[in-house]
């Protein structure tokens, strides 16, 4: 259950970083903002650096598992960012 909360925090915190008006004025500037992966990564980079001060999700503190949940904090962003949008699924239409 703890692999879905860190799943679920890592994609809510790429879509306020990427997407969030809040972001606008350096958000232009940098590439790195527009990417649900990229910023995704580092997400996972994070919420794996405070996994001490949650009951959300605790993983052990080493490179692999940082390696890892980094990886899977940018894939899984990445595809749900690719599944949805504000006005819900994302339908491709076309030919």
């Amino acid at each position: 259950m703890s692999l879905i909360y860190f799943i679920l925090c890592s994609f809510g915190m790429t879509q306020i970083l990427t997407y969030a008006a809040i972001f606008n004025k350096i958000r232009p500037k940098y590439y790195f903002f527009h990417c649900p992966m990229c910023i995704g990564f580092w997400v996972g980079v994070f919420l794996f650096g405070i996994n001490t001060y949650t009951e959300l999700f605790t993983f052990k503190y080493n490179l692999v598992n940082l390696f890892l949940l980094g990886c899977l904090s940018s894939g899984t962003s990445y595809v749900l960012c690719c599944l949805f949008d504000d006005d819900g699924f994302k339908i491709a239409k076309g030919g």
